[in-house]
């Protein structure tokens, strides 16, 4: 018995020292934790000084048998939470840290059950030595009394997980959670130019616009290896084009400029325009739904605000304007500025603004399903805008803080490249990588989030997501990665 408190003894006071001295870290990966994340700020004082208190009853020998119990109520805890990151959990952390850093979840899983029947052995041989004594006619801790600190002890971790989930994933307190590798670096290769967009995907391919040079496109396989290149076949007269983007969806493709206005179409069999779509105002952001349906963002609004808009050329060409969605703060100009795309598979819209923590949810006809928010808190959108010309003409007075800077959408998984440090992250992380955050659409939901790194100084412009790949745009750089089985079973869910 006394070499067994003498194990627990040496444990305790290695892992409650080495969790004080590397304090920061350990919060950190507390913060990380599937089940513990919420509650990470306090129990990180919380364990290490409880075990070094555990300590203290097994030292004094009068208050041995109820450091035992204590002892064996902490690792049937720490037990009761590998087991569930393990089996229940949404994904498995990189290690636990302190003294068990090196070992494998299965192997800690063991540890930690041998420490229980060892703490359990003690305190049965305790049990019996006690009553065989002639001073002691009644046990200070007795079996039932074991029995129910375990018990106990497991009901509370399950509790804490439960809440955590809760918390999490709908009353998120700005903590990121970065599961182990859920997108993999397959390959990047060097474009030359750093003019080009990402105008959609099909097929495992990915289509490649480019701003200088508007009526090409290039296309990638999944692994960069087959470059393909397409002209567009379009010989427009009169047309005082600005700035031409080219979008790719299914087997169509659209030209349009927001400044003419116009938007053409055609298939991607042979990249020639053939239609369309006619009685257009002018916008700032488009996106088809298709041949004959387009949802738009434009100045139309009271005071040249945004307003969302949607365009249907069916038999009588009709602009629908939904001036309830986009919410003014400040100027309706800058303050709603922002991102829009439209989920194909869900026949969802989405817009993302960029300078506050709120995304819109709308069906295909522009009617409100819900507003989401994203995990930080930055609810306000924190510009100043200067009117200048007699208030003609607006600017922004001072650089404003960018809450979101892209996202792609894909089933029901909306990625956003969020701009906003979060609890327990390190800055250098910050530095080297962009942060994307995914949010579950159906759920309504916060799921995880993951880093994209720097290509040596390059940093991401823009993403794109398919079933199995997300790329990356990096000035002149495209990079590949392969969602591992975490994001590809999320999207599959949906299907």
């Amino acid at each position: 018995m006394d070499a067994i408190c003498l194990l627990y003894i040496l444990l305790y006071v290695y892992a409650a020292v080495s969790k004080l001295l590397d304090y920061e870290n350990f919060q950190v990966q507390l913060g990380q934790s599937p089940l513990l994340s919420a509650f990470a700020s306090w129990i990180s004082w919380i364990v290490p000084l409880s075990e070094l208190l555990i300590v203290v009853l097994l030292v004094v020998k009068r208050f041995r048998n109820w450091g035992l119990l204590a002892s064996v109520s902490m690792m049937t805890m720490f037990t009761a939470y590998i087991f569930i990151v393990l089996h229940y959990s949404s994904f498995v952390p990189c290690s636990c840290g302190g003294i068990l850093e090196k070992m494998n979840w299965d192997v800690h899983l063991i540890f930690n059950i041998v420490f229980v029947l060892l703490g359990l052995l003690a305190l049965l041989l305790e049990h019996h030595i006690r009553i065989e004594n002639e001073s002691f006619t009644k046990p200070a801790v007795g079996i039932k009394t074991t029995i129910v600190s375990v018990a106990l002890s497991i009901i509370t971790v399950v509790v804490l997980f439960l809440s955590s989930e809760q918390i999490m994933q709908h009353e998120n307190p700005f903590i990121r959670r970065y599961p182990q590798h859920p997108i993999m670096l397959q390959k990047t290769v060097n474009l030359k130019f750093n003019s080009y967009y990402f105008a959609g995907s099909r097929d495992n391919q990915v289509y490649l616009g480019n701003y200088t040079d508007p009526l090409h496109i290039i296309a990638f396989d999944s692994a960069l290896q087959v470059k393909k290149t397409f002209k567009i076949s379009f010989s427009p007269k009169d047309i005082a084009f600005k700035r031409i983007k080219i979008l790719v969806r299914g087997s169509y493709f659209y030209l349009m400029d927001g400044t003419v206005p116009c938007i053409f179409w055609g298939r991607t069999n042979n990249w020639k325009v053939i239609g369309e779509i006619k009685g257009l105002h002018y916008f700032t952001i488009a996106e088809p739904v298709d041949s004959t349906s387009v949802l738009f963002r434009s100045n139309n609004g009271k005071n040249a605000a945004h307003i969302l808009s949607i365009f249907k050329a069916e038999r009588s060409p009709k602009i629908s304007y939904n001036d309830t969605l986009l919410q003014t703060q400040i100027d309706g100009v800058f303050d709603t500025d922002g991102m829009l795309v439209y989920n194909e598979k869900m026949k969802r819209m989405i817009y993302l603004y960029y300078y506050r923590n709120e995304f819109i949810v709308a069906d295909e006809n522009l009617k409100l399903l819900y507003r989401g928010h994203t995990i930080d808190t930055i609810s306000h959108a924190q510009i100043k805008v200067a009117y200048l010309k007699n208030n003609t003409e607006r600017r922004m007075a001072t650089p404003p803080m960018t809450v979101n800077a892209n996202l792609a959408v894909n089933s029901n998984l909306l990625f956003i490249n969020s701009k906003i440090q979060g609890r327990f992250e390190d800055l250098k992380l910050w530095k080297q990588a962009a942060i994307i955050d995914v949010y579950d659409l159906k759920k309504k939901a916060y799921l995880l989030s993951f880093a994209i790194y720097n290509v040596e100084d390059k940093k991401l412009q823009s993403f794109i997501v398919t079933d199995t790949h997300l790329y990356a745009l990096m000035s002149d750089e495209l990079s590949v990665y392969k969602l591992r089985d975490i994001l590809k079973k999320e999207i599959k869910m949906l299907e």
